[in-house]
């Protein structure tokens, strides 16, 4: 299990969970860039209704690209990513325009942040996110059948936990809220996270990392999943990759010649191997 990681020595851990450790800084600073400018140019040219309250509670908003009242659009909510700590929505509607170009609404939400945040805080605005826009479907120009959720790294996590069975009936939604779930890179097992420099900012309790590790709330049957992750990646985030794969015998797809932060440019394109196992499941 991949739980059990936790036993190993912490500097086994750092160098396998570093996700900086796949690239350059100059990459990285260069992708992180590329996040924000193409977002940016997708809310400039797209219908696109920006800072969409969800949640009156903790002040939580989002944005909203390409829906159509007149005729309501399927949807992919991006959740971002950053070790639950850093990031945006204005860091994540750069697929919005190759979405919209196959009929698709795109839907960013913020979450609160660690350390000012926990994870049982961070999972609870994600889900109220989505809870918010079923509900709010219709005005919204939405397909609330049709609700694809994605997410890379913290992101893949939380698409994970909204990939969850066990949540959607306090939000007063059906028990299949959701059409499918794309994590990217994702974490879906957080011991041994605790056991390393993220417990400094997440501050994982045993009860946080049981009820908020997807390995331990697997998908109910009937949702359509895929897992990607970057070629370039970590050991830690190719194994938990493969390990909820296994777990949900969702296809497992190696993003070539990506690494853990420019994989997800790829949905910027219709025919990248990720944006057909996005779009497939819809």
């Amino acid at each position: 299990m991949i739980h059990q990681e936790a036993e190993w020595a912490r500097d086994r851990l750092e160098a396998d969970y570093t996700a900086r450790d796949c690239c350059t800084t100059e990459a990285f600073e260069a992708t992180i860039r590329a996040y924000a400018d193409s977002s940016a140019a997708a809310r400039a040219t797209l219908p696109c209704q920006s800072d969409l309250l969800f949640d009156e509670t903790t002040g939580q908003r989002l944005d909203l690209l390409g829906a159509d009242t007149a005729s309501p659009r399927p949807l992919m909510v991006f959740v971002h990513g950053g070790y639950w700590r850093a990031l945006s929505k204005g860091h994540s509607t750069f697929a919005a325009p190759m979405l919209a170009a196959q009929g698709i609404a795109t839907a960013a939400p913020d979450y609160r942040l660690a350390p000012d945040a926990s994870i049982v805080e961070i999972v609870h605005d994600v889900r109220q996110s989505i809870a918010w826009l079923w509900h709010n479907a219709t005005d919204l120009g939405i397909d609330r059948r049709r609700i694809v959720v994605a997410g890379s790294s913290a992101g893949g996590h939380l698409a994970g936990a909204l990939a969850a069975p066990d949540w959607p009936a306090r939000y007063g939604m059906p028990t299949h809220p959701l059409h499918g779930a794309l994590p990217i890179s994702g974490l879906f097992e957080l011991a041994p996270l605790a056991a390393m420099h993220v417990q400094d900012w997440m501050n994982f309790t045993p009860d946080q990392i049981a009820g908020c590790s997807p390995m331990r709330h697997l998908p109910p049957a009937g949702l359509k999943l895929g897992v990607a992750v970057a070629e370039q990646e970590t050991a830690g985030f190719h194994r938990q990759s493969a390990a909820y794969a296994e777990a949900t015998g969702a296809p497992l797809l190696q993003v070539t010649g990506r690494h853990h932060f420019d994989v997800i440019l790829d949905l910027c394109a219709p025919q990248t191997p990720l944006s057909r196992m996005l779009l497939s499941l819809f």
